[in-house]
């Protein structure tokens, strides 16, 4: 017998135009321009264009992916459920069980960034202002979070949705400046291989930046767990899953070239997150007060970021207390508001605890290096098996509805794109561009072995203790009343 639930999320509450900016800003853009992509610039030096374009192409494989299964299976549980119907409800758990966690860390990173960031900014304009006194920021930007998730996933929504128009409006209104400042310098040689930086010549240097630039696009599937309280979540999921990862995909190449061809393709290899030589160094030596917007815009990337994580996993976490293999009270709504507001409770605990210990027990941005291999680890993790549980539950459900190239071929590529980023964000040192981990970032790996095999010991004793509420986690809860579920033994008829 089902487990019952204290209710159902709002239904019908947000359209397309919001869940697409909750993949957006769950991609952070601003932030992934300003510091996450510049990475890359080590070992594509003036061709990151280039390598930008590659990682698009690659992610755009798994978008189309989750695309297919957000179209097929509208659920709050999203990749839970999507591996529990297209692989097993037990794989499916334990998707679930990673994903509710790292999602859960998600928040505190972003509130570590917005406090250094924010921080050192200020004390870079007034030195009076203690470059360490970073923590309020990231509690104002916690309390921020925490009221519009309480307020319902419509005024969280929103919020985002205003956030995110207002990062992306910022950084190409500069792209656009910087390409024509460039002049006589535009050129399309930044999509070719020759402005590769020293020791990474041609395609090695293009694969090695791409292999990090991938890691940019993580959040696409965000959308996703707002399905059931998304008008027409079947048709909407898809648009705003394909639709995030190609445009703010296109919204890198763009920013990328710009800057390519402004700073100079062949010094691009010194770029990088701060200083002289950043989007916020080159703002503020040629373009005056317009650096302020830049700083603004990668802020509220931040809390844009921060805020659409917080919905993903309370809405994750709440999928999976309604059937009781999370605990029961997760999945408390609110009566007016609809909202899980245990679960936002919960959020907000866990990212003021991981702030203000990891932040203080270390520093701000060696606790931010921290959680981001953990959330990275998982996320690529979960992005791998999705791909096999769309290929698995298109192939199970019949040839009727089987696309070799979208349902076979598209997750195989998927599946290469993100095992080698999955091996760099891990630090595992199988290309020589892979830079081993070093403690506390080391202490990554560990940490998500032992949450992961705590899941599968709650796995075995509910497997023992209560089977169907395994079972349940392939459960499609918007479906019409009849639709088949999944039966005792794992399997789901389709």
């Amino acid at each position: 017998m089902h487990g019952e639930t204290t209710g159902t999320l709002r239904r019908d509450a947000i359209g397309l135009r919001e869940v697409l900016f909750q993949s957006i800003t769950a991609m952070a853009p601003a932030a992934a321009v300003a510091a996450s992509i510049p990475a890359g610039a080590a070992f594509t030096g003036g061709s990151l264009p280039l390598a930008v374009l590659i990682a698009l192409v690659a992610c755009l494989f798994t978008a189309s992916c989750v695309a297919e299964l957000a179209r097929e299976l509208p659920a709050a549980g999203s990749v839970a459920t999507y591996a529990a119907r297209g692989l097993h409800p037990a794989i499916g758990f334990l998707v679930g069980w990673g994903y509710v966690f790292v999602e859960t860390l998600v928040p505190p990173l972003l509130l570590l960034q917005l406090g250094f960031t924010t921080a050192g900014t200020l004390h870079e304009e007034w030195s009076s202002y203690p470059a360490d006194l970073w923590w309020p920021w990231s509690l104002a930007g916690a309390a921020v979070i925490a009221s519009a998730g309480y307020l319902g996933v419509r005024a969280s929504a929103r919020f985002g949705t205003v956030l995110g128009i207002f990062e992306i409006l910022v950084f190409l209104v500069f792209a656009v400046w910087l390409i024509g400042k460039a002049g006589d310098a535009n050129t399309l040689s930044v999509f070719g291989t020759s402005h590769t930086a020293e020791g990474y010549a041609g395609v090695s240097g293009v694969f090695a930046g791409s292999v990090y630039t991938v890691l940019a696009f993580a959040g696409f599937e965000a959308a996703a767990p707002l399905a059931e309280e998304t008008r027409d979540p079947r048709r909407t999921m898809h648009r705003a899953v394909l639709g995030a990862a190609l445009g703010i995909g296109l919204f890198y190449v763009v920013t990328t070239y710009a800057m390519a061809v402004y700073f100079g393709p062949d010094r691009l290899a010194r770029f990088g997150a701060s200083g002289a030589a950043s989007w916020e160094g080159v703002a503020r030596a040629s373009f005056g007060l317009f650096w302020v917007l830049v700083f603004l815009a990668v802020v509220n990337s931040t809390i844009a970021n921060a805020n659409a994580c917080a919905n993903v996993s309370t809405r994750t976490a709440f999928a999976l207390a309604r059937i009781r293999v999370l605990p029961r009270l997760l999945a408390t709504l609110h009566p007016r508001h609809r909202s899980p507001v245990v679960g936002i409770a919960v959020q907000t605990v866990v990212a003021v605890g991981a702030v203000l210990g990891l932040g203080l027990a270390y520093d701000p941005v060696t606790a931010f290096l921290l959680l981001a291999t953990v959330i990275v680890t998982v996320v690529v993790g979960v992005y791998i098996v999705v791909n096999l549980a769309c290929a698995g539950y298109f192939l199970r459900g019949g040839r009727e509805g089987f696309k070799p190239v979208r349902h076979l071929l598209f997750p195989l590529l998927g599946i290469a794109a993100f095992v080698p980023a999955l091996l760099t964000a891990a630090g595992i040192p199988v290309f020589d561009f892979v830079t081993e981990l070093s403690a506390p970032v080391s202490y990554a790996g560990p940490v998500v072995g032992v949450w992961m095999a705590a899941g599968v010991v709650v796995l075995l004793v509910l497997i023992r203790r209560h089977p169907e509420r395994i079972a349940d986690t392939a459960r499609v809860h918007v479906e019409e009343p009849g639709t088949p579920g999944p039966r005792q033994d794992g399997t789901v008829p389709r």
